[in-house]
């Protein structure tokens, strides 16, 4: 007979309101009903299920998880295994802030000052600082230019965290559009494009279609940014260069 929407709910830690509107929108539906019309849930849907809420764990929307799980030629060996890869790249990353805090709170007790590098170290190498005088020189009379360094006066290093935050979120599901096979020219990169277009927009300036693609050309031909995005995967870079160019042309 299966289990019942209830049970599910209390195997996956989910409500069974969440379970009703997954099969609402097809990217579950129970495999069974029982006499009375209730929904029954077999082994194999529970393991549609655990892969979703793997996706969600890792931020991926609805619509992104049910094109991931309804390809034809998906593997649900390759599901697990990109999903290992990119839960074990966030534990890593949880596991160094973790060692952070116990850091700062050990010092803390102890009375101990740590230093400016200690305090910050976490955050990694990133220097915002680090091209400031070539920025001013290609873009310092411009109004873009000017937008970026008032909105960045008052952030604060919250607001910074948040940033990198979204922008890795991002990284990692770019990524995984890629080895997913997706070509640049496909709706969802185009559509996490236009999510790079607007995170430009809404915490540095604004950033039109036709300064994207500039933004996209750039990221190719300039080794260091280059550099940047092809650390989250190799040919990133020239794949978000073109799904770039194809949001903005979809845009048009």
């Amino acid at each position: 007979m299966g289990y019942s929407v209830g049970q599910v709910a209390g195997f996956a830690g989910v409500t069974v309101r969440t379970l009703h509107h997954y099969d609402e929108i097809g990217l579950l539906s129970p495999s069974g009903r029982s006499h009375a019309g209730h929904r029954r849930y077999g082994d194999a849907d529970l393991d549609r299920l655990q892969r979703i809420l793997f996706y969600r764990e890792l931020g991926f929307p609805l619509d992104e998880v049910a094109v991931l799980l309804d390809d034809p030629e998906s593997d649900p060996r390759e599901h697990l295994r990109r999903q290992h890869a990119l839960l074990t790249d966030r534990i890593a990353r949880l596991q160094q802030m973790a060692k952070a805090v116990e850091h700062a709170m050990e010092a803390k007790k102890m009375g101990i000052n740590l230093t400016p590098e200690e305090k910050f170290e976490v955050f990694g190498d990133h220097d915002p600082e680090q091209y400031e005088e070539e920025v001013q020189e290609r873009w310092g009379g411009t109004e873009a230019y000017a937008e970026s360094q008032r909105r960045a006066a008052s952030y604060t290093k919250d607001d910074w965290q948040r940033i990198q935050d979204q922008s890795a979120e991002w990284g990692v599901r770019y990524a995984a559009l890629m080895e997913a096979g997706e070509p640049a020219e496909g709706e969802r990169a185009m559509d996490l494009a236009e999510e790079h277009r607007l995170h430009i927009t809404t915490w540095f300036y604004d950033c039109p279609y036709e300064m994207h693609t500039c933004l996209g050309e750039m990221y190719v031909a300039d080794e260091r940014f280059k550099a940047t995005y092809e650390a989250l995967r190799p040919g990133l870079a020239e794949h978000l260069r073109d799904a770039i160019l194809a949001n903005a042309v979809r845009k048009a």
